[in-house]
């Protein structure tokens, strides 16, 4: 079978369904309440509590609200999607193994090479996000981290496009707080979704009271002009504050531990999005109706924006939450990013007998959920926070885009499969999927192409120098042909 030949083979959906009857199928502990639970912990988090600040400052001004409604409703037709792959394939993986079983091996390497910059690169990002709001908290007594540990060692000029040395060995909170979650994440499934519900409730009670705390304190005058930056703003604001929702497709790659899949994983994805999105558009107007969005501050923006009003209970209270929510977010993304890598793993794409061990006792990814903690953990306390939110953002729109395109190519060439879920109005639906993040994606300017085509130049290149090699399906397939029989994968190629 020729390279080219192999890039095109496509998973078919029996062989995903028998892996998980194999010895390394994950354990199903996860009922509709705790999936919900577990998109509403990695979608609340870093997007809300910091991003929002730059966004209105320099990108929509009030019409952050509106901006919030944009990337919502690219989620959600996104959400839809995924909601009808979750419920046909119930295994880890995600969007890299819907694209395994619609567009192809090589397809699949790239939205699974990509889901790494939507979870590792995220769980990185929130990391850096987590340790500021943990030394605003600690500055509430009086605590300080010496700046050589409470900083990155590399930052970046937005203004001159240059990368300079801060002088700082690390930010040492930053890496610590993802090494605790890994040892957490190691031990099971279980215990992280206590863990993570518990932070969850604390997390919405903050982002409520913010709601109800707030609301008296609007003065109307800040919400003109309404449209500072003209639509092209919102649009701009759009794509940065992206980054809020990632997260409600990481409940998909819980498929697999979840008890009812087929019900459940569709119920967990839609609820978790729609009750953000509802609190990201109250919390939104809030914000830019206490503080002109000409001053809300960049680092801390619902923190500050209560300490403007003299309001130093509910900066605790806000500052107590910011750390919950984002310690909820870094174990969702840490914990999605292993499941991913774990169906890579067993497809061949990657190591197997790395990747793909599970603890005999605990029943996850051990040996994954370490690297890629220790992984996250040093690039977190190295790297500036901008750089890699824009870097997720994309990737994220990226695999977006990719799942709706799935959906539209698997209703034409499997319309007899069951889906106990199904994406409405197909193909408005994907189509306006595509559409509406393909148009963030644009918003976010060149360089971010940029960086996005080198990033997948490397998968690329560990695909073609690798994966293809160690491919489990392309091993089967050219067993069946020199045999002279045709193996599944070879039907689903012709």
């Amino acid at each position: 079978m020729t390279r080219g030949r192999q890039a095109l083979t496509i998973k078919p959906i029996d062989v995903l369904l028998a892996e998980m009857a194999g010895e390394h199928r994950l354990r199903r502990a996860l009922g509709p309440v705790t999936l919900t639970a577990l998109g509403i912990g990695c979608i609340i988090g870093a997007g809300i509590f910091v991003l929002t600040g730059l966004a209105a400052n320099q990108y929509a001004g009030p019409a952050l609200v509106l901006s919030f409604v944009v990337a919502g409703l690219g989620c959600a037709f996104a959400a839809l999607c995924y909601a009808e792959f979750a419920s046909m394939v119930p295994v880890a993986g995600s969007a890299y193994t819907y694209a395994y079983a619609t567009l192809g091996e090589l397809f699949a390497w790239i939205i699974g090479w990509d889901l790494v910059l939507e979870y590792a690169v995220a769980a990185s990002t929130v990391a850096h996000g987590w340790s500021h709001y943990f030394e605003s908290f600690l500055g509430l007594y009086g605590i300080s981290i010496p700046e050589h540990w409470s900083v990155g060692p590399i930052e970046f000029n937005a203004a001159t496009h240059a990368w300079y040395a801060t002088g700082a060995y690390l930010n040492l909170p930053a890496a610590l707080i993802v090494l605790a979650l890994t040892g957490v994440l190691v031990i099971g499934i279980s215990e992280s979704a206590r863990f993570n519900a518990a932070m969850v409730i604390v997390k919405i009670v903050v982002v409520v009271f913010v709601i109800f705390a707030g609301t008296p304190r609007i003065d109307v005058a800040n919400w003109h002009p309404f449209f500072p930056y003209g639509a092209a703003g919102v649009l701009k604001g759009a794509a940065y504050i992206f980054f809020a929702y990632v997260g409600f497709d990481s409940v998909s790659t819980h498929a697999e531990e979840a008890t009812n899949p087929q019900r459940d994983v569709p119920i967990g994805i839609i609820a978790s999005l729609a009750i953000c999105t509802i609190l990201y558009i109250l919390v939104a107007g809030v914000l830019t109706g206490m503080v002109n969005y000409t001053q809300i501050d960049l680092d801390a923006p619902v923190a500050h924006a209560f300490a403007h009003h003299g309001m130093q209970t509910a900066v605790f209270i806000i500052s107590v939450g910011a750390i919950a929510g984002l310690t909820s977010v870094l174990l969702v993304l840490l914990l999605s990013q292993t499941r991913v890598l774990l169906a890579m793993a067993r497809d061949g794409l990657i190591s197997e007998r790395f990747f793909g061990a599970v603890h005999p006792r605990f029943r996850t990814p051990h040996k994954a959920t370490m690297l890629v903690g220790v992984l996250v953990a040093l690039v977190g306390s190295t790297f500036p926070l901008k750089i890699l939110a824009d870097l997720v953002n994309i990737g994220t729109l990226m695999a977006f885009v990719i799942v709706c395109a799935a959906v539209l190519v698997m209703r034409r060439t499997n319309p007899q499969l069951h889906r106990p879920f199904r994406t409405p109005w197909v193909p408005a639906i994907p189509i306006l999927g595509i559409l509406t993040n393909l148009a963030m994606m644009f918003a976010l300017g060149w360089e971010n192409w940029l960086r996005l085509a080198v990033w997948l130049a490397i998968g690329l290149a560990i695909y073609f120098g690798y994966s293809q090699r160690h491919s489990r399906i392309a091993a089967s397939l050219n067993s069946e042909l020199r045999r002279g029989g045709v193996s599944p994968a070879g039907r689903a190629l012709d």
